[in-house]
């Protein structure tokens, strides 16, 4: 079992940041927040989520026109924008990645399966945006992930061929604590939860 003071900096003390400081972010951090967050579960295996670290001032400039105006000012600002999309075709993946049942493919592949497909990819590749966050926050990066962006042109921007489509952005540095809101309430377990 995680101590208390792992289980603060992922969870009860994490935040959504919105200030960065100006340290950057590596690639080897980076990497190792990817090659954590791989092992998180998708269903069969099947990994839909591509990510785009977007750091550069070019990167950058491309991203602009889609963002909000409230989310603008701290996303220029961070040292990287992760963009958190998914391979819509992530199935021809699947004889590599679930081995065990090559016929996993046709589960997805193929006339009137394409509904089921793109709810598998997004459901999975959302799930594998969170990892990305807890992996971050466990290696000691902060983030501040969003909506408020217009997909369509990240996705013209970014992924122009329309196989890949972007689900969230989320911004990653080390924050401001400066900058950050106070703390909005949760829900309690009662309120969320019940038992069958």
């Amino acid at each position: 079992m995680l101590d208390d003071k792992a289980l603060d900096r992922i969870f009860r003390d994490a935040r959504t940041h919105n200030g960065w400081l100006p340290k950057p972010v590596t690639d080897d951090q980076l990497r190792a927040v990817y090659d954590l967050m791989k092992w998180g579960p998708t269903s069969a295996n099947c990994q839909p989520t591509r990510i785009v670290f977007v750091r550069t001032k070019e990167g950058k400039e491309r991203l602009r026109p889609a963002l909000s105006a409230g989310n603008t000012e701290k996303t220029m600002a961070a040292p990287v924008t992760a963009i958190v999309a998914y391979d819509t075709q992530f199935y021809e993946h699947l004889p590599r990645h679930f081995p065990h049942d090559q016929t996993a493919i046709t589960w997805f592949k193929g006339p009137g399966k394409e509904a089921g497909a793109a709810a598998t990819a997004f459901r999975n590749g959302s799930l594998q945006g969170a990892y990305l966050i807890i992996a971050a926050r466990s290696l000691g990066l902060d983030c501040g992930a969003m909506s408020g962006f217009d997909n369509a042109k990240v996705d013209a921007a970014f992924f122009p061929d329309g196989r890949v489509k972007s689900n969230f952005l989320c911004n990653i540095g080390y924050g401001d604590p400066a900058k950050l809101f106070a703390r909005s309430p949760r829900m309690t377990f009662d309120e969320a939860c019940s038992f069958a």
